[in-house]
């Protein structure tokens, strides 16, 4: 789905790719201090943007203390959000990590 950005003030819109998945997190104690740290070093791999979102809450994925705020249990779903030239391999790994039962 598009997202629309305004880029000049006569109101024109840039449209910007993004992807966007809803995610169970399956890691078995939910997101802790080392998993957050694993899924931020997985984050940060991808030149793209990534933001995890949570009911109202949205984090930038490669901020660990962001990461943190969230407080995510093991069976809460998130949706994952990637925009940039890299955002396919990243969405791929992110959904990968979380949905890892043993991470």
């Amino acid at each position: 789905m598009p997202v629309y950005i305004d880029t000049v003030p006569c109101g024109f819109k840039e449209e910007i790719a993004m992807i966007t998945k809803k995610i169970k997190i399956q890691i078995q104690n939910g997101l802790e201090a080392r998993p957050v740290a694993v899924l931020v070093q997985v984050a940060s791999q991808y030149d793209s943007s990534i933001y995890v979102e949570c009911e109202d809450k949205k984090v930038n994925a490669k901020s660990i203390m962001g990461m943190m705020t969230l407080g995510l249990a093991a069976g809460e779903e998130v949706v994952v959000s990637a925009n940039g030239d890299d955002e396919e391999n990243a969405m791929t790994d992110i959904v990968k990590y979380l949905s890892a039962a043993n991470a």
